[in-house]
């Protein structure tokens, strides 16, 4: 069975602060880890009451000093809002403080809205021009030292963090291809090119130094109760928070509601159940059979699931039936004869 990993975004909860997200983030984490879940991811976003992982490097360096094992990284960092020399340094100290365990999950979006992408000092037009010599840039600062070179990354060079391109489009699906990296899609929010990107990624690749075949990862909405009506109810916040993006009023994570059509109109609902079209809401048995249907489907290598779910020990919960229905997928292929 393929492995199962998570991507937290320190989801901000209606009357709570970004101090309890991190917290709450931490508290995932370790449940992870001792659950068996193979990477714990945060994404850069920026100017978003919702989210508290904006200095995305800053938090993986809370999570990985208190985790042991989970590997703890990006998804990801948006690298045109930052220097490529930057990044490599973080990243670079971050596996030296945590060696074996740091992924560098690289997006192209700026993580927010226009407005912010200026105050982030972000050259729109010049920085989608230059993102695939941003990557290569970055890629060979964890190289090792030539003689004579002026500029290296300290730490970082020689390092070799593990690098993967994550896209919710082709673009990404073809630079990972040919510079033979690994590429995750977001197909928990653009579920649209998720095929057609899964399928160019493998067509287009060229095996590189670091990864001789295609190596493909997808991310899907799970939200997993006792019972399909609870774990509906706990998908409503989700629901909700889309339908206010949408708007153009983002908040923080609202609590769940009994019907979302109390709160939303027909095209809200409309738009929100397409962009989340790549959900699992159920019962652990539903879940189970929603995880192993997604496999099938992709035929990803490895899968990552997220759940932005309002109360905490409900999401802790959803995490846990998560790793449950990924252990009898495991038994189940395992007892398949040969």
């Amino acid at each position: 069975m393929i492995p199962f990993s998570v991507l937290d975004l320190s989801p901000v909860t209606q009357g709570s602060t970004a101090a309890d997200a991190l917290r709450n983030t931490l508290d995932l984490a370790r449940h992870a880890e001792d659950w068996g879940f193979k990477r714990f991811w945060l994404a850069e976003h920026h100017n978003m009451t919702g989210i508290a992982s904006a200095a995305t490097s800053v938090v993986i360096g809370y999570v990985a000093g208190g985790t042991k094992r989970i590997r703890v990284g990006s998804g990801g960092v948006m690298l045109p809002n930052h220097a490529p020399l930057i990044i490599a340094e973080q990243f670079g100290t971050l596996e030296t403080l945590y060696p074996g365990r740091i992924d560098l999950g690289l997006g192209r979006a700026p993580g927010t809205d226009m407005l912010t992408a200026r105050a982030l000092r972000r050259d729109l037009a010049a920085s989608a021009d230059t993102f695939p010599q941003d990557v290569v840039e970055l890629k060979s600062y964890f190289e090792p030292t030539e003689p004579g070179q002026l500029i290296q990354a300290v730490p970082g060079a020689g390092l070799k963090v593990p690098i993967w391109l994550l896209g919710s489009s082709l673009f990404s699906a073809q630079l990972a291809a040919m510079l033979g990296m690994p590429f995750a899609f977001a197909s928990h929010f653009a579920p649209d090119a998720l095929l057609q990107a899964l399928d160019i990624y493998r067509e287009r690749f060229k095996p590189s130094e670091s990864l001789e075949r295609p190596y493909a990862m997808a991310c899907v909405n799970v939200f997993a109760a006792d019972t399909d009506a609870e774990a509906q109810r706990l998908f409503t916040s989700v629901q909700q928070q889309f339908i206010r993006l949408r708007r153009g009023t983002p908040g923080q994570l609202p609590p769940p509601v009994d019907d979302i059509d109390s709160v939303a109109s027909p095209l809200d609902r409309a738009s929100a159940d397409h962009a989340l079209k790549y959900s699992i809401i159920g019962a652990p048995d539903t879940v189970q059979q929603g995880l192993a249907a997604f496999i099938r489907l992709t035929g990803v290598d490895e899968l990552m699931v997220t759940g932005m779910v309002y109360d905490h020990a409900a999401r802790l919960r959803s995490f846990e039936l998560t790793a449950q229905a990924h252990q009898r997928l495991a038994e189940a292929e395992a007892a398949q004869p040969a």
